[in-house]
């Protein structure tokens, strides 16, 4: 289980995260959405210590971590148990995709070559790309590049993984190959909390929704709750503007 609590941050007199509380249960998909500018890329960058937050604790798989004054101890253990997906794919250049997938795993974990190069492989099997072993970014398609960034984190094996809108940077018709991966992930029980402007796809893989607006968590339950009887007029609002089929079960 991952546990944040009462999680502030702010950049200037810009209060970004106003007191989050976000809880994600073991094997559990939770997705945030939310408006731009409502604090989501923020609250995951804070969880991974990618932006020092100002307030707030963190409990990850039993232990317990003050976002405000961590050690570097705290953060080297918080790394180690999760790993993130970025919007740009943030693969090295001069590196393949195995080479790319292989990187943390020998700087990160101190594994062996021969350990690193085979859980390398198994992940980008997992990704459809067991082909592609050998291809440097520059050959790969969007999609693609990001399918070896969503198997570097796999190969780290963490205890929960951040998305940070994975499909923001794609092209409309690469989505899908993304998504599908995420999907697998989902039904194998990968904890995971997923930023995504991906309504439809919010809704039928998620097991809870937050929505964020203001820095504040305005709502959040089950994604049939959220997107057929939201409580919120806010909440409403958002759907609206972002949805065809608010209010409808699938």
């Amino acid at each position: 289980m991952i546990r944040i609590t009462n999680l502030h941050k702010q950049f200037g007199d810009n209060e970004v995260l106003k007191g989050i509380d976000v809880t994600v249960e073991d094997g559990q998909t939770v997705a945030i959405i939310g408006p731009s500018g409502s604090g989501k890329t923020t609250l995951l960058r804070c969880i991974n210590f990618l932006e020092n937050a100002d307030w707030g604790e963190l409990e990850i798989d039993g232990f317990h971590v003050s976002m405000r004054k961590p050690s570097r101890q705290h953060i080297l253990l918080v790394r180690r148990k999760t790993a993130m997906v970025f919007q740009q794919y943030n693969l090295f250049k001069n590196m393949t995709a195995e080479k790319n997938v292989e990187l943390g795993l020998l700087v990160a974990q101190k594994k062996k070559k021969a350990e690193a190069e085979a859980a390398a492989k198994v992940a980008l099997e997992k990704v459809g790309l067991g082909e592609r072993l050998d291809a440097w970014p520059s050959e790969l398609s969007g999609g693609q590049q990001q399918r070896v960034g969503i198997a570097r984190a796999m190969a780290l094996n963490p205890h929960i993984i951040l998305f940070d809108e994975p499909t923001s940077a794609l092209d409309p018709e690469l989505v899908g190959e993304v998504l599908s991966v995420i999907k697998q992930l989902a039904d194998n029980g990968q904890t995971m909390l997923i930023v995504s402007h991906e309504m439809n796809f919010v809704r039928k893989v998620a097991d809870h929704v937050i929505f964020m607006d203001g820095g504040f968590l305005v709502e959040e339950g089950p994604p049939e709750a959220i997107f057929t009887n939201p409580q919120k007029e806010r909440t409403i609002q958002f759907l609206k503007t972002v949805t065809a089929d608010w209010g409808k079960s699938l």
